[in-house]
């Protein structure tokens, strides 16, 4: 069994070494590691950045200038939980800044194409709450948002 918790790997083509510094500068918990370069012969030429490791937020990954024959799609996501809306605030505009889009119910992709979800803390438990008018009306309220207002889910879970 493997003893060590996973690291993800993320395929880049070309910007491994941008996209790592740029998440080190979102997250706290955050560094740049070691950096590995491609030697004579490679599919890449000699010395240019084959591998970056980088923790953003305590969790480990390995950036990889892999060349643009895979790309990122919606099917996979990282989940931001923010404590207020001044978290979703800040991690939405850093994420989105510079070539990243909007989506639809917290959902949003970065620069690079990478796909986010920039949720409040305390969205599941309303969503999952026992009454099914105040999980509905929460539904209906996200649904209809781009950037999550949690005052407004708030309100909705609330009836108001």
């Amino acid at each position: 069994m493997a003893s060590k918790a996973f690291t993800t790997c993320l395929w880049f083509d070309g910007t491994a070494e941008e996209a790592a510094h740029f998440y080190v500068s979102v997250f706290k918990d955050s560094s740049v590691g070691r950096v590995t370069r491609y030697p004579e012969g490679a599919m890449q030429p000699a010395g240019t950045v084959l591998t970056v490791d980088f923790t953003a937020n305590g969790q480990s990954f390995v950036a990889l200038n892999g060349g643009p024959m895979f790309k990122f799609t919606e099917a996979v996501s990282f989940q931001v939980f923010c404590a207020d809306q001044a978290e979703i605030d800040y991690y939405w505009a850093k994420l989105t800044e510079n070539g990243g889009e909007p989506g639809p119910c917290g959902w949003l992709k970065d620069r690079y194409g990478l796909s986010w979800q920039v949720v409040p803390e305390g969205l599941a438990d309303m969503v999952g709450d026992p009454d099914p008018a105040k999980a509905a009306r929460v539904t209906k309220a996200f649904m209809a948002m781009q950037k999550f207002d949690i005052a407004a889910l708030e309100k909705a879970y609330a009836g108001e």
